[in-house]
């Protein structure tokens, strides 16, 4: 894998949770198309793919928010 851009803790962690949005995202569109196209199985597979990242997300967005906080950001 490549190097980050920025070798920093914080930096790492709010690219995380960026990516977490953008997949969750992602997984409703998906679910989305595979409900009009009636498979519910796919349907079912990306909503737990959605719902594993929103909570990974929402995670990412409290320690994000207690370490700017306490870091005086």
């Amino acid at each position: 894998m490549a190097d980050s851009p920025m070798k920093d803790k914080n930096y790492n962690l709010v690219s995380s949770v960026e990516n977490a949005l953008k997949t969750q995202w992602q997984m409703h569109e998906y679910a989305q198309d595979a409900e009009q196209q009636g498979d519910q199985e796919l349907v079912d597979y990306f909503n737990e793919v959605a719902e594993g990242t929103k909570r990974g997300g929402e995670r990412g967005k409290q320690l994000l928010a207690q370490r700017l906080q306490s870091e005086g950001g």
